[in-house]
């Protein structure tokens, strides 16, 4: 079964027993008329990132995904300091990212990358060590390879991206039963999309497949605009930015509630003749997300490699 699928039918599950949060569907509908109403960003945004020659372009991005998670401990570094900061290493050095040079990677050259150390720097580092390596033994230490195994597929190739890397596995269990979520993964397929406009080594016919990326920004703006209702004592520990551990059951909640909002404003907007991909909602709210973030509630807190 291909990733997006498993993310779509295991977060229906979570919601059918979800205990802390669930979804209003009036406010999913709103969601939707408010997307019509209030164009936002809804391609890829090419002002932080490198674009450049294709194998550069792609080693950039999966580099990139590979360390798009957890931001919120360090004040002042968000995903735009990242995506320009490897920006500048892969500009000022095009082989930084080969898979032989990423095999021996330490925490501290990953941090003279970055400009200062982030949270969980020595996962990170791991992380890039653990995709050179797989890069090396898999695809010829390239990851044009990997994006030409999947065959001009989005759905393949974050498929694909969390078989051979076990850092993008992204998945839970809850109340029992296991539960996928893949955000890194399918990300990774949608800037290949993007980057490449839909074109040369971004040529997938199937990016509909693709499922909403659960993270943490999201879930804030949707709780904010009343699409998901949190229980009072899960209201509490997230507004008290109480520390969530991974794996509990409000973080899978919230998660598996937010890939499910995205579908119902999804058929929303399909029943509104306005079609639109999981990937552009997502794009819609992110950008909403940052723009208003000052002014939302406190998002929940999570240490994970996930997102």
């Amino acid at each position: 079964m291909l990733a997006p699928q498993t993310v779509r039918e295991s977060t229906a599950k979570v919601m059918e027993r979800a205990v802390h949060v669930r979804l209003a569907d009036d406010a999913c509908a709103r969601l939707a008329q408010r997307i019509l109403a209030e164009p936002a960003a809804a391609s890829w945004d090419a002002t932080d990132h490198f674009v450049g020659e294709a194998r550069l372009t792609l080693r950039y991005l999966l580099v990139l995904d590979a360390l798009n998670f957890c931001f919120w401990p360090d004040e002042g570094f968000e995903y735009g300091h990242l995506a320009r900061a490897l920006r500048v290493v892969i500009i000022d050095d095009p082989q930084a990212f080969d898979a032989d040079r990423l095999i021996g990677l330490t925490a501290s050259q990953l941090a003279a990358w970055l400009g200062r150390p982030l949270a969980l720097l020595e996962e990170r580092a791991r992380l890039l060590r653990e995709l050179g390596a797989v890069l090396a033994a898999e695809f010829d230490g390239d990851v044009a390879g990997l994006v030409a195994a999947a065959q001009g597929s989005a759905a393949r190739l974050a498929t694909l991206t969390a078989r051979y890397l076990p850092g993008f596995r992204d998945h839970g269990l809850h109340r029992g039963h296991q539960v996928f979520f893949y955000k890194r993964a399918q990300i990774f397929a949608a800037d290949v999309w993007g980057a490449f406009g839909g074109v040369g080594a971004g040529a997938f016919d199937d990016i509909a497949e693709l499922t909403t990326f659960a993270d943490y920004r999201l879930p804030q703006l949707l709780r904010a605009q009343g699409v998901l209702r949190l229980d009072r004592a899960s209201a509490q520990r997230i507004d008290g930015r109480q520390e969530i551990l991974a794996g509990d059951a409000l973080e899978i909640e919230l998660r598996a509630a937010t890939v499910q909002a995205v579908e119902r404003a999804r058929d929303a907007l399909g029943w509104l003749g306005r079609p639109h991909t999981a990937v552009e909602v997502d794009w819609w709210l992110w950008h909403h997300a940052e723009a208003a973030a000052e002014d939302l509630p406190p998002h929940h807190r999570t240490r994970s490699i996930y997102y």
